[in-house]
């Protein structure tokens, strides 16, 4: 089964995490089948910079297939504005036609 957690990084005290879908046996920071953003908890580089970044398309796709978010991606998810249904069938952005 995949999910879709997050992978801790930095140093003792100054935590960043990646989202990534991974297998559900590996570890917290195993092997990810795809990275998928990332968070930053102890954003202090001002307002302009983000909190985090997602894929939102490839959030999508995974969850249509079947992962499962973590509670804190999903939290993330609810925050970016997606609701994480799982089991909602994958639609890519229609594509425009180019002018030839």
């Amino acid at each position: 089964m995949v999910v879709l957690r997050m992978q801790r990084f930095g140093r003792a005290h100054r935590p960043f995490y990646r989202i990534g879908a991974m297998d559900k046996r590996s570890p917290r920071n195993g092997r990810v089948i795809e990275n998928l953003g990332w968070y930053d908890p102890c954003h202090t580089m001002g307002k302009d910079k983000p909190e985090y970044e997602l894929k939102v398309d490839r959030l999508c796709y995974w969850m249509s297939v079947g992962a499962q978010p973590s509670d804190t991606v999903r939290d993330l998810l609810r925050k970016a504005g997606v609701e994480a249904k799982p089991g909602t069938p994958y639609t890519p952005a229609p594509m425009e036609a180019a002018d030839s």
